[in-house]
């Protein structure tokens, strides 16, 4: 009996030894390249030679692991570096592109995006490697300003034009902002699909054919408007025009002024025509090393006068100012519909001689992985670079060589962040996500910038985390019902002035002389230098 559970327990490890050996065999099939930097990257990868290539790559250990990896050793410097692979791929049957990254001492300004390049037939030399250098593909993070995203840029070639145009994805999913490794991934299928995985999380899906999902979108568009067409000379685009039968009226006196002195007004009883609002404040000294011939003759410093508190005012009364009855401002004619209107002129649309359809976008094979970078932080580590058939492999090597260092580091994170009381930040990862995300929104861009940098600041002040969160959300959401509702502000109703009104018939006083009559109340309400006056009470 016992010899028979030992049998059957070698079988059962037999098989589960060949089965672990053929999923590493059908794992290896499926890889293309895998580059995991546990060997030196001397005379395999090639250091590009070009004079603004200052970087120095190394072969460096990932903090906390014994996991070599490609390293950015020093900040504010170009590197560049690229690994040909043995043959030409092409990606029309599909690709997975997937890598690790970590950016151990953060990343405020730099890019941290591997380059996927075409053929050297296209123009270029692995010792020449630059931002010039051909791609298929760029893909991985990049951060700085408003710019906070994870690239996937895509150049297609018109097969009408023969221009090579970089196809941008849209709404890309966000950098995460810690210093753990993170591991991103790129599924391109057959079936013109993609999909942008993050830590093995689908973050954004895309079709390469639609024009929601890339922009400029890879299929043009049918028509285009006329280059050459020319607005007609008679087209007028005024929907209101100056009423031409219009005539000032004979009692319209453009020089009135806006405001006169009150004649009706009475000096308030207990006013002190002869207290100065302002003396000397009787508890000021001279200091001691106060020298006249240096200093000039010591002035004790002016306060307000007692006295003129209890008072209705001090110094010397003047009637105050009131509005004109008579005012009316520059008279302009009353606008009135334009007969001639023809609306806002714009070209006919054409044929687009450039535009094609497509079935599948005609891809560029890729025949080298390459890092082009521009990066203000060093610390930068890139590992297990991966090229593969099929997602199976990326999985797997997620699985085996990514989950294992950054549960890890995870965990390390937790304990420092619980010492220091920050631990409730991470949990706002997705929020960051979604809210840079929300900043790339057409109808926020003129607050992009504003959006953005409170963002940032929520990611790096954990104490005042929610309030900064609070006031993005509030500030969308006010734009959002804005556009919805729109953005007029309701008419105040004000008390009706003793002034004569204007009919369409006789003209109007808006634009200039609104702009007059705001800048004379502006004036006449400004107020005392260092109290409100009661002078004119």
């Amino acid at each position: 009996m016992r010899e028979a559970k030992r049998i059957t327990l070698r079988l059962a490890i037999v098989l589960l030894l060949a089965f672990v050996s053929f999923n590493q065999l059908f794992a290896d099939d499926d890889t293309i390249f895998y580059e995991t930097f546990d060997e030196s990257f001397s005379g395999r990868w090639i250091v590009s030679e070009k004079e603004d290539y200052k970087g120095e790559w190394k072969r460096e250990k990932s903090e906390g692991h014994d996991d070599y990896g490609l390293l950015v050793s020093e900040p504010a410097k170009k590197y560049a570096i690229v690994k040909e692979l043995d043959e030409p791929v092409s990606l029309k049957d599909g690709i997975v592109l997937q890598f690790e990254t970590r950016l151990q001492s953060g990343l405020e300004c730099g890019g941290a995006y591997l380059k996927y390049l075409r053929p050297q037939e296209a123009g270029w030399v692995p010792k020449g490697f630059d931002s010039e250098s051909p791609y298929s593909i760029m893909f991985g993070p990049d951060k700085c300003g408003t710019t906070n995203k994870v690239h996937f840029i895509l150049k297609h070639k018109n097969p009408k034009s023969g221009e090579y145009v970089e196809h941008h994805l849209k709404f890309p999913p966000s950098v995460p902002h810690d210093k753990l490794t993170h591991v991103y991934t790129a599924i391109l299928k057959s079936d013109n699909e993609l999909q942008i995985l993050v830590d093995g999380e689908e973050k954004k899906k895309a079709n390469f054919l639609t024009s929601d999902d890339f922009e400029p979108p890879l299929v043009p568009a049918k028509t285009i408007p006329d280059p050459d067409d020319v607005k007609p000379e008679d087209w007028d685009e005024r929907a209101k025009i100056p009423d031409p039968e219009a005539a000032k009226p004979e009692d319209w006196d453009e020089d009135a002024p806006l405001e006169i002195v009150d004649e009706d007004a009475v000096k308030p009883e207990g006013w002190l025509d002869d207290e100065p609002e302002e003396i000397d404040d009787p508890e000021a000294t001279k200091p001691e090393d106060w020298d006249e011939e240096e200093d000039g003759e010591w002035e004790a410093p002016k306060t307000d006068n007692p006295k003129c508190e209890e008072a209705p005012g001090c110094g010397e009364w003047k009637k105050p100012m009131k509005r004109n009855p008579a005012y009316k401002g520059k008279w302009h004619a009353p606008l009135i519909d334009n007969p001639n209107y023809k609306g806002i002129w714009k070209p006919q649309d054409i044929p687009n001689p450039n535009y094609f359809e497509l079935d599948q976008p005609d891809f560029e094979p890729i025949a080298a992985v390459g890092i082009e970078i521009w990066t203000m932080q060093d610390g930068i580590l890139f590992d297990n670079i991966l090229v593969a058939k099929d997602e199976k492999a990326a999985a797997s090597i997620r699985d085996t060589t990514w989950k294992p260092k950054f549960d890890a580091e995870k965990e390390k994170q937790k304990a420092e962040e619980a010492a220091t009381g920050t631990d409730g930040l991470a949990g706002f990862q997705k929020v960051f996500e979604l809210l840079y995300q929300a900043a790339e929104l057409s109808f926020l861009s003129k607050h992009k910038d504003k959006i953005i940098e409170l963002i940032e600041k929520a990611e790096k002040q954990p104490n005042i985390t929610i309030g900064v969160l609070v006031s993005v959300v509030v500030v969308i959401l006010t734009l959002f019902f804005r556009i919805i509702f729109g953005g007029k502000k309701a008419k105040v109703e004000k008390k009706p002035e003793p002034v004569a009104e204007t009919s369409n018939k006789e003209g109007s006083s808006s634009g200039d002389e609104k702009k007059e009559e705001t800048e004379a109340e502006n004036e006449a309400a400004a107020p005392a230098r260092r109290r409100p006056s009661r002078r004119e009470n």
